[in-house]
């Protein structure tokens, strides 16, 4: 198991190695002729900044001698990583599409994967200057005007220091708070928020792009998360911590099972999340 020093050894390079790829993405995004924009084989779009940020992460994380499992990586067949027991999950640029229409929904996720669970995380949203942070029965905790820094160098007296533990909010007395990712909807998006409606007819419906939606949850500042189109483990992993840490919960439609990692096929079923203070 990780111990506390290994904990504080590691979340420097896990935070400092976010912002600094934060750093590198709004750097691009202040350029939108220059977003180099081309397919992946999945059909999903990638960028220049999202090769960047790759790149920034791997070379900063290198150091540790832990390998590296990322959305713009080289693809590794199961049998080189099945057996880790330590890895880094990335996601250099959660929220592409909504990079690319401009809204500022975008964030950067790592998380610590020990024996295939989730065990430190941060999700960096450089546009708003907003750091979520967890560690495994350790809670979570939310720093801001953490400023995209191409050298950024926070140390974990730094770190610590300038955090306040999630969640913020107290109980919401007002109408349910349904977050739905703002590009990614289906019919049965509609049709799981519909059967919700007839349970809280006056709920209200959140759109928002990337992994920003877990750490709304975790906040306090939504109740429900629903989701009923494609994903990756790097997508969920540190959002799911950080919800988890804040009290809250990530549970698989339809069955309600829990989301697995370093699988063969690396796309998640669908899931909800509830908030801590969720009423349903």
């Amino acid at each position: 198991m990780i111990n506390d020093k290994v904990r504080m050894y590691l979340l420097p390079p896990l935070f400092n190695a976010a912002v600094r790829a934060g750093a590198s993405i709004m750097q691009v995004y202040k350029n939108r002729d220059d977003y180099d924009i081309s397919l992946k084989s999945d059909h999903t779009p990638i960028t220049v900044a999202d090769r960047l940020a790759h790149k920034i992460i791997r070379e900063y994380l290198g150091p540790t001698r832990i390998p590296v499992l990322s959305e713009e990586g080289r693809e590794m067949l199961y049998d080189e990583r099945r057996n880790w027991e330590l890895y880094w999950l990335v996601d250099p640029l959660d929220g592409t599409v909504e990079f690319i229409k401009g809204n500022n929904e975008f964030t950067v996720n790592i998380a610590l994967m020990e024996n295939n669970v989730c065990m430190g995380a941060v999700i960096y949203v450089p546009y708003y200057e907003k750091m979520y942070v967890a560690g495994r029965n350790a809670g979570t905790f939310l720093l801001e005007r953490v400023v995209p820094d191409a050298a950024a160098d926070y140390s974990y007296e730094q770190i610590v220091g300038g955090a306040r533990r999630l969640p913020l909010a107290e109980p919401s007395a007002g109408p349910l708070r349904v977050a739905v990712s703002r590009s990614h909807q289906t019919a049965e998006t509609h049709e799981h928020i519909a059967r919700l409606r007839e349970r809280f007819p006056d709920l209200e419906v959140i759109e928002q792009g990337s992994s920003y939606k877990f750490c709304m949850l975790a906040e306090g500042r939504a109740d429900y998360y629903v989701r009923t189109t494609q994903t990756y483990e790097w997508d969920t992993a540190a959002g799911e911590l950080i919800l988890a840490e804040a009290g809250g919960s990530t549970r698989t439609l339809p069955d309600g099972g829990a989301l697995r990692y370093n699988e063969e096929d690396l796309r998640n079923p669908w899931f909800v999340c509830r908030s801590k203070f969720c009423k349903v």
